[in-house]
């Protein structure tokens, strides 16, 4: 075979060529990006600028275009030597420049073919060819967008790959374990109360803490915090939080191990919302000249002294002119986060993360879903620091972190997490080690591959559309079901039975409803005729009741059925039946159960929680194919067995990431939560609180509460007690109280109402994004609170111990 044509042949082996046209444009306009500067001839394109160009890496490796002009040769050849990449598939025998051309690309493109492979494998450890000052492994491995399309793998838990990012002694990145973070709540310049916090939070097992730098009496005081903690054998490094002041951010790099930014205040620290009529691109152009005016120094800082950053994106605080552009919008905030990673690149900097906190969970797990499908469409490999921000405190603020960042988790995303609760920072560490573990557990763990048609995977999808049964009072809006054993409730007497299922016995002896009752009670085994007795007093209230077949079982009550146990068809009955699926069942297998028994609505109930996750999407993915399924209502039951060394935090993160990584898509009904090691009352609070984490079912007032620093001019754990207190019974009610004004009225967008210090000792209120009362006395700043929820018709007196029946939140099927 001719030399020319051997060259081709093993080019085109090696890439697949694509189609001329717009590819070919594509990667011609990219090189000719690099044309040397007037006064540097020798064509050779500086390795700094190659190595913060990944997706011209991937444009190279993904089409085969001839290259149509003069400077392109050199270009490319130097584009080869630098990366070690196979560049342009087919190019060889199209190149115009007659044939001494041509053989001089092919040489240069055959050449690669030798170093490629290894080049690439090693690119992430090998630092022989990342220019100085850069980050290690700065040009990313060459890979497609993967079929999960925000995640490695839509089946299976693949941890997303990512560079190493270096902060202190610690290392982020998808080769290295999860990392744990935390804040201080001291006074930064009070050297010796925060050097002793983060040694207790160190000492709890955090890896990072980050610390409030407000102003340049706290960056200077850094370097004596630094300086005390390596003293006393600490290496924890150490995060400066920085908000509105460029410069004192400068001054913090200096001695901190890292800097967060939020581009939502850093360069425009205006908190207006309403000033901008009209955005033009000229606008645009200059507020981003602005940013990059007020950044780059700070980006040049931090490469010169190998420090980290994080590119620290809340929903609550995006800019006016993002708000303007994209709304309040997890697109808004990747742009916003896209608009500084795009200047850090410009210089070469490369040892930065992303974060994309919001104190709603499903804003939350959708922006860092945008954020990973972006960094996979140019190429981008940083890792992810996850977080919900303004979780609240105790069970609710544990609950809705883990729905946020354990759906994240389990799907491969995540390097290093944060829970944010309003307590004291050590605390923070359980929950931080319990997301950790479920993340490790779950990796390569999933199902065979399957079809997904909701779309999901390109981005967030409406809830499923289900016809409920109208003999069975479940709720629209999620239903929290409980599961009681036979042999109990055949023994029961009246305020035991409404004690385990949260009914409300009234001194008159009438049993009601209460907002913490089940909507169902699941009876497994075979009832008495006392237990049967229980069960029609339950019917009556009325709440939904199951039970497996038996004599005793009263009309009305739903009959319990295997999937696989079903054979013939079931005789008709008032309450019908339900069927519990593994989850491991064919299209066949699930449509012939339901055909010959027709349920009135069905429970997913895996044999084990390992990979549960990807169980259920490929459950509710069958049931979508076939018509006559397709809006039957489906039920999660996942059993939890006791496990040694489990705490309280482990079990409820645990259980918590797992339902909410279904809840958040629109995936699930409903919740049974069957756990040998919570007694029933706690699994009723944290069923209702998780569909509530979900922002599915709203049961009680929702606290948007900061987990407070050193800029918190208030106790913020004792204010928001005295807050939950007074106004805890209202459902669908949402109050943000924010320390400080740095989040504050941003995450009242997501609040009705806002308490936020604006002082010591003084208080701003906010309805919405509007400040409607200011300076307020702290003393009587929650009366003025609740006055202002009564004047705008959100208050409702709290029930009386004996009262008549309250208000059930949500949409109740009722016959």
């Amino acid at each position: 075979m001719p030399e020319s044509r051997k060259g081709r042949t093993r080019l085109g082996s090696a890439i697949a060529c694509t189609s001329l046209g717009a590819a070919t444009w594509l990667l011609s306009d990219t090189l000719r990006s690099f044309v040397p500067a007037p006064g540097n001839s020798n064509g050779v394109i500086p390795s700094q600028q190659l190595a913060g160009q990944p997706q011209m890496v991937a444009s190279a490796l993904q089409v085969g275009p001839a290259i149509e002009s003069e400077p392109t040769l050199p270009l490319a050849q130097s584009f080869v030597a630098a990366t070690g990449a196979v560049l342009l598939a087919g190019a060889a025998g199209r190149h115009r420049r007659g044939r001494r051309g041509r053989k001089e690309f092919r040489s240069a493109s055959v050449a690669a073919l030798a170093v490629g492979e290894s080049s690439l494998a090693r690119h992430r450890s090998d630092t022989s060819t990342t220019p100085k000052g850069a980050a290690r492994g700065s040009v990313l491995s060459l890979r497609a967008v993967p079929e999960g399309g925000y995640c490695e793998s839509p089946n299976e838990c693949v941890r997303r790959k990512t560079r190493t990012v270096t902060v202190g002694a610690v290392k982020l990145g998808s080769d290295h374990r999860i990392a744990t973070q935390t804040m201080a709540t001291t006074l930064t310049h009070d050297v010796e109360a925060t050097v002793a916090q983060i040694k207790q939070c160190a000492d709890m097992g955090i890896d990072i803490v980050r610390i409030t730098v407000q102003g340049m009496r706290e960056a200077k005081a850094c370097e004596f915090i630094k300086k005390r903690l390596l003293e006393d054998g600490y290496t924890t490094p150490i995060v400066a939080d920085i908000h509105f002041t460029p410069k004192v951010a400068l001054v913090a790099a200096e001695h901190c191990d890292k800097i967060r930014v939020n581009p939502g205040n850093f360069a425009d620290g205006r908190k207006s919302f309403d000033t901008i009529d009209e955005l033009t691109e000229d606008h645009i152009k200059e507020a981003q000249e602005q940013i990059e005016e007020a950044f780059a120094p700070l980006v040049l800082k931090l490469k010169e002294k190998n420090k980290a950053l994080r590119i620290g994106v809340n929903h609550g605080s995006l800019s006016e002119r993002i708000l303007f552009q994209y709304g309040d919008s997890p697109e808004g905030m990747v742009a916003s986060a896209m608009e500084f990673a795009e200047i850090c690149r410009k210089y070469d900097y490369h040892n930065f993360v992303f974060s994309m906190k919001s104190s709603n969970p499903k804003v939350m797990v959708e922006a860092y879903r945008s954020l990973a499908r972006e960094m996979y469409k140019r190429g981008w490999d940083y890792p992810l620091h996850l977080g919900v921000t303004e979780a609240g405190g105790g069970a609710d603020g544990r609950i809705k972190s883990a729905v946020g960042i354990g759906a994240l988790l389990l799907d491969g995303l995540g390097d290093t997490v944060r829970v944010s609760l309003t307590e004291d920072p050590d605390h923070e560490a359980a929950p931080c080690k319990a997301l950790r573990a479920a993340a490790e557990a779950a990796v390569g763990k999933g199902v065979a591959p399957f079809e997904e048609k909701t779309g999901r995977l390109q981005g967030p999808v409406a809830r499923r559309e289900c016809d409920f049964p109208i003999d069975i009072p479940l709720n629209h809006d999620g239903s929290v079901l409980s599961m009681l054993p036979a042999e109990k409730v055949n023994l029961m007497g009246t305020q035991a039975l409404c004690d385990a299922v949260g009914l409300r016995l009234r001194k008159d002896g009438d049993v009601q409803k209460d907002w913490k009752s089940v909507d169902c009670c699941v009876i497994l085994g075979e009832l008495s005729e006392k237990g049967a007795e229980n069960v029609k007093l339950m019917l009556q209230v009325p709440i939904g009741v199951v039970c497996e077949p038996g004599p005793n079982v009263p009309e009305g009550a739903t009959v319990l059925l295997a999937a696989g146990s079903v054979s013939s068809p079931q005789p008709e009955r008032v309450g019908g039946y339900a069927l519990t699926f593994t989850g491991e069942e064919s299209a066949a297998e699930i449509e012939k159960a339901c055909s010959l028994a027709n349920p009135r609505f069905a429970f997913l109930k895996p044999a084990s929680q390992d990979a549960v996750t990807y169980k259920a999407r490929r459950f509710f993915a069958l049931l979508g194919q076939s018509a006559a399924i397709a809006r039957m209502p489906a039920m999660l039951w996942f059993s939890y067995p006791k496990v040694e060394g489990f705490s309280e935090d482990d079990k409820v993160i645990r259980a918590s990431a797992d339902f909410g990584s279904l809840f958040v898509d629109g995936f699930g009904e409903g919740i049974l939560w069957d756990s040998e090691d919570l007694d029933a009352e706690k699994l009723r609070e944290s069923s209702f609180n998780l569909l509530q984490a979900s922002r599915m079912r709203i049961s009680k007032t929702e606290f948007i509460s900061c987990p407070s620093c050193g800029r918190t001019l208030f106790n913020l754990q004792k204010t928001t007690k005295r807050i939950q207190a007074r106004t805890g019974h209202l459902p669908g009610v949402r109050i943000a109280v924010m320390g400080c004004i740095v989040n504050g009225p941003g995450e009242m967008a997501d609040a009705d109402f806002g308490y936020v210090g604006s002082g010591v000792g003084k208080v701003d209120l906010y309805v919405k994004y509007d400040c409607v009362r200011r300076a307020i006395d702290s003393e009587n700043a929650v009366d003025q609170l609740v006055d202002l929820i009564k004047e705008h018709g959100k208050w409702v007196d709290p029930p009386e111990e004996d009262e008549e029946e309250v208000t059930i939140v949500g949409a109740v099927a009722t016959a």
